[in-house]
């Protein structure tokens, strides 16, 4: 679906389904340098299953107008807007890593909006190291091979992908080389600096869900139990042996905890 958001393009996949105002909605929010695509799975899912769907490109992703937003909260004010143009008064928000903390800051500040939200792959704060904040800045692909292999587990770097044929940490690095050198650094310097997140999170009032992986050096677990002390009605699951590409070494048991809350 191609919308209009502050007179720039902004694209949201819809699962080929028009946007229906009968129905409840689920957005989805990518990560750091990615975009619509990583949500294939839920996306198809959902949009056969009796929900409108807008799995968005942030401004400078994919199909998405340039520039590149460089603040967690312009990108929260964004995805607004974006529902707005899509005619969708409220909607359960799924984010991954960067999107995560989208979703949570949506959810703080515009609560009208959010009836459920779903993290995969979160902490509080998402830090981000010299070396790949540096090599990003500079265009470098080194940031690509960084966030390549942090985000995939031991596992998923030498194979285990649940659809034979595909191999996971080459897609997931074709996916980020695709994107542009300057919204990676962006988007990195967006997790960096949401140093509010933890009041933000204190301030949700709708159901929470925490998809977490086990082996996650990126947003490690135990980083995140400080949101789990904080949201008033959360739920989390661990995902024993997987790291933060959650969506490509878990897709299926991701899937079914979403269905339980959106």
């Amino acid at each position: 679906m191609e919308l209009e958001v502050g007179g720039l393009a902004a694209y949201a996949a819809t699962g080929n389904k028009p946007i229906d105002p009968d129905k409840e909605t689920v957005v989805f929010i990518h990560g750091v340098g990615q975009d619509h695509t990583i949500w294939v799975l839920p996306t198809r899912y959902f949009a056969r299953h009796d929900r409108n769907v807008l799995a968005l490109d942030l401004p400078g992703h994919g199909r998405s107008a340039v520039p590149p937003l460089e603040t967690v909260e312009a990108m929260a004010d964004w995805v607004v807007a974006v529902m707005d143009a899509a005619g969708v008064e409220r909607a359960a928000v799924v984010g991954h890593s960067l999107g995560s903390l989208v979703a949570l800051d949506l959810a703080s500040r515009h609560p009208q909006r959010a009836r459920a939200v779903a993290f995969v792959g979160v902490s509080v704060p998402i830090a981000v190291s010299e070396p790949l904040m540096s090599s990003a800045e500079a265009g470098s692909h080194d940031a690509i091979e960084m966030l390549t292999y942090w985000g995939h587990s031991k596992t998923g770097q030498i194979g285990g992908n649940a659809t034979p044929g595909m191999w996971m940490v080459g897609g997931s690095m074709r996916l980020w080389e695709e994107a542009e050198p300057e919204a990676i650094h962006a988007d990195l310097k967006a997790c960096d600096g949401y140093v509010t997140g933890l009041e933000r999170a204190a301030e949700i009032i709708c159901p929470v869900l925490l998809l977490l992986g086990e082996l996650d050096v990126m947003t490690p677990v135990k980083v995140a139990r400080a949101l789990r002390d904080v949201i008033s009605q959360e739920d989390t699951v661990v995902f024993k042996g997987a790291g933060h590409a959650l969506l490509s070494e878990r897709p299926d048991p991701v899937l079914d905890e979403l269905i339980r809350i959106v």
